[in-house]
């Protein structure tokens, strides 16, 4: 009976039995989708470049003509908004305009930025940074006169009408506004002058001269 006493006492039980973890010394990890580094060259230079938007503010001056609060009466009362006209242009003869709604200012010239990029035009701007001839531009009860001007006379404009000249590069120039002095007319009446503008070589080629025998 001591015998087997003793034998009971000397085995383990099994609660006594270290249930501690074995602990893995750390292995490295196989790099996954890492494979080598791919080779840029033959890539197209400036790659990496910025968003449209950043470089069309860069190529264009913007102008914001006029911003104008309107409402419109519904059931439950009014809706007020906002209406951006805005002008951009590069000082080299192209030139736009666009108009926007929204609720908010920010976003209403957002708007009127994009439609203006989406309407580019081109002024002919000849030598003495002037226009070729006199034009009269018209749009509905607005009529805008436009004069050629000598160098050193600078914009004789006001308004919207200065603003679309600038930004088309005309530097010298008469103007005069007849009729209605709403912003969008008087923008639109300019632009409708500057749309008839010709220049001489365009004029001699309709003819089938030279622009010698034009100018002669």
């Amino acid at each position: 009976m001591e015998i087997k006493e003793k034998e009971l006492v000397e085995q383990p039980s099994v609660d006594e039995t270290d249930n501690t973890p074995e602990v893995k010394e750390p292995s490295a990890r196989p790099q996954q989708g890492r494979g080598p580094r791919p080779n840029n060259r033959g890539q197209r230079p400036g790659g990496n470049r910025g968003p449209r938007r950043d470089r069309d503010q860069k190529q264009f001056e913007e102008k914001v003509i006029a911003i104008n609060r309107v409402s419109k009466t519904v059931k439950g009362g009014r809706r007020l908004r906002f209406a951006a006209l805005v002008a951009i242009g590069d000082n080299q003869g192209n030139f736009g305009f666009g108009t926007g709604k929204a609720n908010e200012v920010p976003d209403a010239i957002k708007k009127a930025l994009d439609a203006s990029k989406k309407n580019l035009m081109r002024a002919p701007v000849v030598k003495g940074e002037t226009i070729p001839h006199t034009v009269i531009g018209k749009y509905g009860a607005c009529s805008v006169f436009l004069k050629p001007a000598p160098q050193g006379t600078g914009v004789i404009a006001g308004g919207p009408v200065r603003a679309i000249l600038e930004l088309a590069g005309v530097k010298n120039i008469y103007s005069k506004v007849y009729g209605s002095r709403a912003s969008i007319n008087m923008v639109r009446a300019t632009v409708n002058g500057l749309k008839k503008l010709k220049t001489a070589g365009k004029i001699a080629s309709l003819r089938g001269k030279s622009i010698k025998e034009i100018k002669a």
